[in-house]
């Protein structure tokens, strides 16, 4: 279900009525004189007193509650950047000490001379003898060694925090290897399109008698010993007749989970678990090869939309319509297509 304060499914509705309405406050008329003609929201329910005071309250308070996330938001981004200034200025220093202490000097035959001790230290007794033009000429010719350049430096950083605040942004972790991830204290997980596997560790010399597995289509409790280990309504439905669990090697309990939708990627195994990005999830190419050349051209589409979603763009059904569009376009160029909307 997704978070109502971080809900972005209707992005594309609102802008489309923010571009109309001009501004914020005919945005706000626009959404007020909806709730005032279409809904009870200001009368209150029928038979009650005015509710105009109960909706101002509750304007208020969600107000009040987009406010402070708002300056949550803004604090972790100011923190993100400081952390983003102080990795650039160690990554430079680095650089910069590693490029200061390998120097190749000129010598006056124009051979470049590697030696470090050379060019840092002489003898005693030349320490004290004037330097002639044609020695003083060559010290003074040094070549460093190409290093990255200060603005390579910071993109490469800036990258690498950025692909961290996108992680912190959406509050899901990346995908361990398997496509899944662990739940501290508790159990590893990993996924494919078809199936969920969870392994949760056991002491050694674990029995089947010591356990007490139930798999439902919509939940899934594991007691070991009498000490609950796993009891939570599951992310999605399963096919629970295809679904079943082994002991192995006396302290590894494997449950199999079969997917009844096998066309998603699950964010988590149970309720309050840790959520996966499954727009960072990499299948497996060998695992394409196995499937039905249907079943493979749908896996294929979705991994598609999903890297164009991630990249901010047009996802393959989205692309038709635009395609449809301007062959359309291309046959009626006396129509005016500036306003058209695709949905």
């Amino acid at each position: 279900m997704n978070n109502p304060t971080n809900d972005d499914r209707f992005d594309g509705l609102y802008l489309n009525v923010a571009q109309t309405a001009r501004g914020i406050e005919p945005l706000l008329d626009t959404m007020f004189s909806f709730l005032r003609r279409k809904t009870d929201f200001f009368s209150g329910p029928q038979g009650s007193e005015d509710g105009t005071d109960v909706a101002v309250q509750k304007v208020n308070e969600v107000l009040a509650k987009h406010v402070q996330i708002y300056r949550k938001d803004q604090e972790r981004k100011q923190q993100q950047q400081k952390k983003k200034k102080a990795a650039v200025q160690k990554v430079a220093k680095k650089e910069k000490e590693s490029s200061s202490s390998d120097v190749m000097e000129m010598g006056p035959d124009g051979e470049f001379d590697v030696s470090s001790s050379i060019s840092t230290s002489g003898s005693e007794d030349d320490k004290g003898k004037p330097q002639s033009q044609d020695s003083a000429s060559s010290s003074s010719t040094s070549v460093s060694p190409p290093v990255a350049s200060q603005s390579a430096v910071n993109e490469k950083v800036e990258q690498e925090a950025d692909k961290e605040e996108e992680g912190e942004e959406n509050g899901k972790l990346a995908p361990s290897k398997g496509n899944g991830g662990t739940v501290p204290g508790k159990y590893v997980w990993t996924q494919t399109l078809q199936e969920v596997n969870v392994t949760v560790p056991l002491p050694d010399g674990s029995r089947g008698r010591d356990l007490k597995v139930v798999i439902a289509k919509n939940k899934l409790k594991v007691v070991y010993r009498n000490e609950t280990k796993v009891d939570a309504k599951l992310c999605k439905t399963i096919i629970m007749d295809d679904s079943f669990w082994t002991l192995e090697d006396g302290n590894k309990l494997c449950i199999n989970l079969q997917k009844l939708n096998q066309m998603e990627w699950w964010e988590y195994v149970c309720d309050g678990d840790p959520a996966i990005d499954t727009k960072k999830v990499e299948p497996e190419n060998s695992k394409l090869d196995d499937l039905d050349g249907e079943t493979r051209q749908t896996v294929e589409k979705m991994m598609f939309d999903q890297r164009q979603k991630s990249l901010g763009l047009p996802t393959s059904d989205e692309q038709k319509k635009h395609d449809i569009l301007d062959k359309f376009k291309k046959m009626h160029p006396e129509m005016d297509f500036s306003n058209a909307k695709i949905s």
